[in-house]
């Protein structure tokens, strides 16, 4: 008789766009995920996908219940995102550093299919770069941001760069390290490297943090 056992289906992907509330212009990403997707797979997908560090507290807000991190009872490692009961357009939180009140309002934009040559977590677009640890909140995000403080910090990032080239003792760039490092984020405020954020999304995928 032949064989009539069925392939088990593929795992649905859930495409999800997150925006980080109070900034504009918008700082966003889409991204696809697989709906068995644990919740500290997001959240960890979530961390990349911003430039966060993961060193703060976090949480989602799912249907008014509070879901992963803080307040949380049960194992993030085991809750997957299907498990949500989410919808497509459904919206949802998530919270990231109490301190700072970062919080990025999710969307479910549609449910997919998944694609098997396709390499899951991904991100397919976005904008901008995303604040900062231990920039303050979105005020002093804004104010550090501003037109006039971008171009500031360009001319002394050049102004210093110039006094580098002409030194000839190279080992006074220690002397300017630390200032030219808060410089830096100012100078790729609004650059976004999307095949950047693919690759370490596809070291999530490699060590199976979708499961962990």
């Amino acid at each position: 008789m032949p064989d009539t056992m069925q392939p088990a289906p593929l795992p649905s992907v859930y495409q999800l766009r997150g925006v980080v509330r109070g900034v504009s212009p918008l700082i966003w990403r889409r991204l696809l995920v697989r709906a068995d997707t644990t919740i500290a797979g997001l959240h960890a997908v979530l961390q990349i996908a911003f430039g966060w560090t993961g060193t703060h507290l976090h949480r989602f807000v799912v249907q008014g219940r509070y879901v992963g991190g803080v307040c949380f009872r049960d194992d993030p490692h085991l809750v997957r995102v299907a498990d949500l009961g989410l919808r497509p357009t459904e919206r949802f939180v998530y919270d990231y550093d109490f301190t700072d009140g970062w919080r990025l309002g999710l969307r479910l934009e549609q449910i997919l299919v998944m694609d098997p040559d396709r390499v899951y977590p991904c991100c397919t677009g976005g904008r901008r770069a995303g604040p900062t640890e231990a920039s303050g909140g979105v005020w002093a995000f804004l104010e550090q941001t501003q037109p006039h403080h971008v171009l500031a910090a360009t001319l002394r990032a050049v102004e210093i760069l110039s006094l580098l080239l002409e030194a000839e003792d190279l080992t006074r760039f220690g002397e300017h390290r630390d200032e030219l490092a808060t410089l830096l984020p100012l100078l790729g405020v609004d650059r976004f490297d999307r095949r950047t954020v693919n690759r370490a999304l596809a070291g999530l995928a490699a060590t199976g943090t979708r499961a962990a």
